[in-house]
């Protein structure tokens, strides 16, 4: 056995899919073997998932892997990292396991492959406890930018539970190999505000009346009541719908001269459209009161770029959840140059914090 490998407990913390994803991630960019075990162990049911195995062969085909572990029900896992690739690739969940969780794993790591590449994915685009692909697309895509990360991505086909059936399309024209510190500390001027609503083998009413009710309740914030909100509606003609199965969801961002902050709601049968609409707009809300110029999502998902960034970070997010402290001290493990200090807030409260990311070579490629 490799010396070097780094040992990581998969129930520390929020003990959850995040883990395994980040974890592999890094193995991947920094070069470094690991070993997971009690994989997803505070979860219903534990170990790995189809969304999870997807991740896990998507990485390890982009950095030639050598892998133990990987089927589905495995609580512990070996990953062994080698050169990383770019090209084209193709990998389908084969559920309606979250596309846009696959891609929290994949992102990081296509942004240090030796060329361009371009990835499709088959599986759910919109499916409870992940981020819609809207979210990923609107404002995930949005702050890589900032950090100088340009990524493309289409939806060819949006799914649902319990069907799939989403094709989506990334491409990383030009991996940029390190990002861009950046400090989060402000918001800027507001410049805008979308309601992004969707309603698949659903009639076109429910899209609406989900947009209606989040613009209702986003008129009556101080922050956001002046300015009008850019609605886009999302509904297929009976007979013309590709999609395999019924949903629904909303998103809506607020567009600001210096981050974007969003938040997201899916349908469920027997949820009326207009909770839909009101708990998109509840959440983004709630995040926009804390005067953070990062929500709550994105105060997690920052953290592992600005790992890798050029230099120390500042970042001031909505709210320091478990998964955000998971990933700090993830990160910490696996490389010891790493560093985060927590200046001020706590535990599920609005927060800020130092990064000083880690000092590691470049991958190999």
């Amino acid at each position: 056995m490799l010396t070097g490998i780094v040992t990581i407990d998969g129930s520390m913390g929020e003990g959850g899919g995040q883990i395994l994803r980040t974890a592999v991630a890094l193995s991947a960019i920094i070069g470094t073997p690991i070993r997971i075990y009690n994989i997803r162990a505070k979860r219903k049911n534990p170990g790995l998932r189809p969304q999870h195995l997807t991740a896990v062969k998507a990485i390890a085909a982009l950095s030639n892997a050598r892998v133990l572990g990987a089927t589905v029900g495995s609580m512990e896992l070996y990953f062994e990292p080698r050169t990383l690739r770019g090209g084209r690739y193709e990998f389908n969940v084969g559920t309606a396991g979250s596309i846009s969780l696959v891609l929290q794993a994949l992102l990081p790591v296509l942004a240090f492959v030796d060329k361009p590449s371009e990835v499709v994915i088959r599986g759910g685009t919109d499916v409870p406890m992940a981020p819609t692909i809207d979210y990923v697309k609107h404002v995930l895509l949005w702050h890589l930018r900032q950090l100088g990360y340009e990524v493309e991505l289409s939806v060819l086909r949006r799914g649902h539970y319990p069907r799939g059936g989403g094709i989506v399309e990334v491409k990383v024209p030009d991996p940029p190999r390190i990002f861009k510190a950046r400090n989060y500390v402000e918001r800027g001027e507001l410049e805008g505000v979308l309601v992004k609503s969707h309603a698949v083998r659903l009639p076109r009413h429910v899209a609406e009346r989900q947009a209606s009710a989040a613009v209702s309740l986003i008129k009556k914030h101080d922050i956001l009541k002046h300015i009008e909100p850019e609605i886009h509606i999302e509904s297929y003609d009976k007979g013309r719908d590709p999609h395999l199965g019924p949903g629904s969801g909303v998103l809506v961002a607020a567009f600001y001269s210096k981050t974007v902050m969003g938040a997201d709601a899916l349908g469920a049968r027997g949820k009326r459209a207009e909770l839909v609409g009101q708990e998109a707009a509840r959440k983004l809300i709630e995040d926009l009161s804390t005067g953070a110029p990062l929500d709550r999502h994105m105060s997690d998902m920052i953290l592992v770029y600005l790992a890798l960034a050029d230099r120390e970070s500042v970042i001031w997010g909505a709210k320091l959840t478990l998964h955000a402290l998971t990933v700090l001290d993830l990160l910490r493990i696996m490389h010891s140059s790493f560093e985060y200090e927590i200046l001020e807030g706590g535990r599920d409260k609005p927060f800020k914090a130092r990064i000083k990311p880690l000092s590691i070579p470049r991958p190999r490629i």
